[in-house]
């Protein structure tokens, strides 16, 4: 276990913690590191997988019993399962036989169950516009997976009954073999070769998925998603995963997110900014333009002298989201200088620029100014 990590640590709880400490550690640790509050951070991503495992781990029975019996007794092989053979502890190949040779009956009731399977997760990115992941949106989704079989409730047995308990292990779903070494007897468990560690004997097999127990089929769903989900983000389908052996539970069903960039809107994580363009007038004399936002578009003032580069933030105009409130539209004014000029037009911005004192500009009279201090020549003639 020196290599090891310690579950207990990683959730800041004692090893004699009850499962309900467990899960409030769990879940306020969660929420801390929770991918959508640390997007682009992998320290947090990599603790929030760290906290995740502690949790699948600690929060179940049989693996926290299991993972405390490594605990305590360190060098007796990997955590869910003892390494076998060499190892001088008697070729154990899991912890069902440590517990059966201890207790003498199987860990967790001695028999495998086909119940306890679980199928595996199937990961599918989707691509969102801007605008359907700043406002949510529904979508249906279709892709391949196996199916758990209806006919026979995924047993593979013809109508989900015809199937017997396996002789060779007594419905077990493992076999023992005991050997006499010079270290005294030791007891080995192997998954039975005749059920496949079912416990059971197929009589006639499921016509409709031949014995497989699933069907390679194209599944639709139709996924609720909330306003506010971004690029990394990602919702889990209970379920919709692979198809589990033997009846078991199926896998599910996880879709990662990827947001398209918009033509106007950046966005930061709930704030929403836009590069306001304005006329040299409009920034000189102020004035109101019109701004859109995600829903629609709305009047601003534009206050007298505003200079370009300025900030303006409009409140509740960002993303709206159900949990977390609505964010802020940040407003960046970029003043624009026409670019191509009469030669009257030249003269009059010529004739318009001897009228202002430089005193009134003070933003260049500070750098004048300062420009003359350290060379002692004015910058503007």
């Amino acid at each position: 276990m020196a290599d090891k990590k310690n579950y207990y640590d990683i959730l800041g709880v004692d090893k004699k913690a009850t499962p309900e400490e467990i899960k409030a550690a769990y879940r306020k640790l969660a929420m801390k590191y929770h991918p959508d509050r640390n997007q682009g951070n992998a320290e947090a991503a990599e603790r929030f997988k760290e906290i995740n495992e502690a949790n699948e781990t600690l929060s179940d029975q049989q693996k926290r019993a299991a993972y405390d019996y490594e605990l305590e007794h360190p060098g007796m092989g990997g955590f869910g399962g003892f390494g076998g053979g060499a190892s001088g502890f008697g070729g154990f190949e899991d912890l069902g036989d440590i517990f059966s040779n201890i207790f003498g009956g199987g860990f967790g009731g001695g028999a495998r169950s086909a119940r306890s399977e679980v199928g595996e997760d199937i990961q599918r990115e989707m691509s969102l516009s801007f605008m359907d992941a700043a406002k949510g949106c529904k979508k249906t989704f279709s892709y391949m997976r196996n199916e758990p079989c209806a006919a026979c409730k995924s047993t593979g047995a013809k109508n989900g009954t015809e199937y017997t308990t396996c002789s060779k292990c007594n419905g077990q779903g493992v076999v023992q073999q005991i050997q006499n070494t010079m270290f005294g007897r030791t007891i080995r468990q192997s998954v039975c070769p005749d059920c496949g560690g079912s416990g059971r004997t197929i009589k006639e097999k499921c016509p409709e998925c031949k014995g497989k127990g699933s069907l390679r089929k194209e599944t639709t769903v139709t996924i609720d998603i909330p306003a506010g989900v971004d690029t990394g983000s990602y919702m889990k389908k209970k379920g919709f995963g692979q198809a589990a052996p033997m009846g078991g539970i199926p896998g599910d069903l996880i879709i990662v997110f990827k947001v398209e960039p918009h033509k106007l809107f950046q966005r930061e994580k709930f704030d929403l900014r836009l590069d306001l363009p304005i006329s040299f007038k409009t920034a000189a004399l102020g004035g109101t333009v019109k701004v859109p936002s995600i829903d629609d578009t709305f009047e601003f003032t534009i206050p007298e002298g505003t200079q370009s580069g300025q900030i303006f933030t409009v409140r509740g105009k960002g993303i709206r989201t159900a949990t977390r409130g609505t964010g802020n539209l940040i407003l960046r004014v970029i003043v624009e200088v026409p670019t191509k000029l009469s030669k009257d037009q030249k003269k009059e911005i010529e004739r318009l620029d001897k009228e202002f004192e430089l005193k009134q500009c003070e933003r260049m009279k500070r750098y004048s100014d300062g420009v003359e201090a350290l060379y002692g020549e004015k910058p503007f003639k």
